[in-house]
């Protein structure tokens, strides 16, 4: 009776119209969209080394020393080409370099586009002033301490070094495709809300030929539940399988892992919606509405609309990112790339398992106990 009733409960899921189009054809269709948008900007926003032209007009000790530190070392941050005004300006407009230094007494930049590099370029101009007002200072106040302020400042400007990052993929927009793989666990709650929905008399015909059934309840509860977990854990395979071998999206971290934390995603979402089917009397398209409502603000929330919304709501409200489910899951993707250890990966698996455990529990308990007058 289990086998026959969990096979019918997977013929049912697959019936369901919403699984199709939000479970298999969307996370497709918007995954496409999110590569075509950020697939290359990381890249384009890597730089090693910056060409520079240099047009010096007057001797600046300050300038000299941060540029000799700067062009200096194997990988140094810049390469610089000293030349004349009109030669600085021709090199710009012909991209040969980001932009143009010119030392006089104060270091001033020219260039002709915006982005990261003028952004770090216009960086080095403002420390460079600020060394000059730090040693004019100093010769105001304290003719004799010059020397040591120099090398103090110049042992500042040589304190870079490179560090081997702990992340497999450092790429920021790398998030947006873990909110959307959190996307498709949470809308399995679809699946969830009908399994409620199909065992409750006042819900649906279904519902009522179950409860006037000899099959206990529970039965048809657990393979239900079963039945939908199966179908969203194949769903969040897919869609993790066509994301990172047929987009080619680098999540960083283990593979298995990654898959480990989707299918129990799935199970959440399920869990979810069992746990929204079960509240009330209203109906199942009422229920419904409010299922896909509350999943899409957590989504909102947890980045997928806004990529900077869970940074602000760190700093403003930082319960938020603690209690949704939508950002545990896009977090715990998130720890397996970036940290070498599992810890803070396998306490967002607990939260996970937790919430399915609540959602569950509290969904059969409000199901299993509806008495009907008559059916």
């Amino acid at each position: 009776m289990f086998k026959h009733n969990l096979a019918y409960e997977l013929k049912e899921v697959l019936r369901v119209k919403e699984f199709i189009l939000w479970l298999m054809l969307f996370p497709i269709i918007l995954g496409t969209l999110f590569k075509v948008a950020f697939g290359s900007i990381y890249s384009s926003e890597l730089f090693d080394t910056i060409p520079v032209a240099v047009v010096k007009t007057t001797e600046n000790e300050v300038a000299d020393r941060m540029m000799e530190a700067l062009t200096e070392g194997e990988s140094p941050m810049l390469i610089a080409t000293y030349t004349d005004e009109e030669s600085a300006k021709q090199l710009l407009l012909d991209g040969k370099a980001e932009g143009i230094l010119t030392i006089g007494e104060s270091m001033e930049l020219t260039v002709s586009r915006t982005g990261m590099i003028p952004t770090v370029l216009q960086e080095i101009v403002s420390r460079c002033k600020l060394y000059e007002t730090v040693i004019r200072d100093a010769i105001a106040t304290d003719p004799a301490s010059v020397e040591t302020v120099i090398a103090k400042l110049s042992a500042e400007v040589n304190a870079c070094r490179d560090v081997s990052p702990a992340a497999d993929n450092p790429d920021v927009y790398v998030q947006y495709f873990y909110n959307l793989i959190a996307m498709v666990a949470i809308c399995g709650n679809m699946t969830g809300l009908h399994v409620s929905t199909n065992n409750q008399a006042n819900q649906s015909l279904l519902g009522a030929r179950k409860n006037c059934s000899a099959t206990p309840k529970g039965i048809y509860l657990t393979t239900g539940l079963i039945g939908s977990c199966i179908a969203q854990s194949v769903s969040m395979v897919l869609c993790v399988t066509f994301l990172r071998f047929v987009l080619r999206v680098n999540f960083g971290g283990s593979l298995l892992l990654l898959y480990l934390v989707s299918i129990l995603s799935g199970c959440l979402g399920v869990a979810f919606g069992f746990f929204i089917g079960s509240i009330g009397k209203m109906k199942h398209e009422g229920k419904s509405a409010i299922a896909i409502t509350v999943s899409l603000a957590l989504c909102f929330l947890s980045g997928l609309m806004m990529g900077n919304i869970k940074g602000i709501l760190a700093v403003k409200a930082p319960w938020v990112n603690r209690i949704n489910p939508v950002a545990i899951i896009s977090d715990s993707f998130y720890c397996l790339n970036m940290y070498s250890d599992y810890r803070r990966f396998f306490t967002k698996i607990i939260a996970i398992v937790i919430y399915i455990a609540v959602f569950t529990v509290l969904g059969v308990l409000f199901t299993r106990r509806k008495k009907y007058a008559s059916i």
